[in-house]
């Protein structure tokens, strides 16, 4: 019978993504000087409440007509921002914090049709985390949409608030607490 190994230490991943996957505009889901670009600013915590400083935060979005650049999206639409991506990426800095430059998405349809209230979609790369999270962000003023939306439907009212982003004076803000309490309601994709 063959000899057994020990087991192998456990180990982490990262911080190679705040070294690594940034890049000079990677905030900038709009150019500067967009008319109508706001901030979206947040912070990763974790199950302790501390900040996370070497996460790597990834929005994308639909543009301000619910379309998406991607080439599978053949839906009509009107005339495109100059300059909008759909798709940012902030790391945390020392305090957890991180933010993007955008424009507020339009209403993109379900798979069954139904209108889904304007949303980012948000993931997050962090040490100890062997797979992104994934969770979505809604914007916190557009109380009517966000009633009819489908998955927020889905959820409790606690669930629920861990997706809103409150308005501030600039824009809104968005935590992303990984476990906790306040843990922040992610999906499975």
């Amino acid at each position: 019978m063959a000899d057994r190994l020990g087991l192998t230490s456990s180990q982490t991943v990262g911080p190679f993504f705040h070294i690594e996957l940034p890049w000079p505009d990677g905030a900038d889901v709009v150019p500067e000087g967009t008319t109508g670009a706001f901030w979206i600013r947040g912070r990763v915590i974790d199950g302790a409440g501390d900040p996370i400083p070497d996460a790597l935060v990834e929005t994308w979005q639909a543009d301000v007509d619910g379309g998406f650049e991607h080439p599978d999206d053949q839906r009509p639409r009107g005339e495109r921002t100059a300059g909008f991506r759909g798709f940012g990426r902030c790391p945390t800095d020392d305090a957890g914090r991180w933010a993007v430059r955008t424009l507020k998405p339009g209403v993109v349809p379900s798979a069954d049709g139904s209108p889904q209230a304007p949303h980012l979609a948000v993931s997050v790369f962090a040490r100890g985390l062997l797979d992104r999270v994934v969770t979505r962000l809604y914007f916190g003023d557009e109380t009517e949409a966000n009633a009819a939306d489908p998955l927020l439907r889905g959820l409790s009212d606690a669930e629920r608030e861990t997706l809103i982003a409150a308005p501030t004076d600039d824009g809104y803000e968005f935590d992303v607490h990984l476990q906790g309490a306040d843990e922040t309601v992610f999906l499975a994709v």
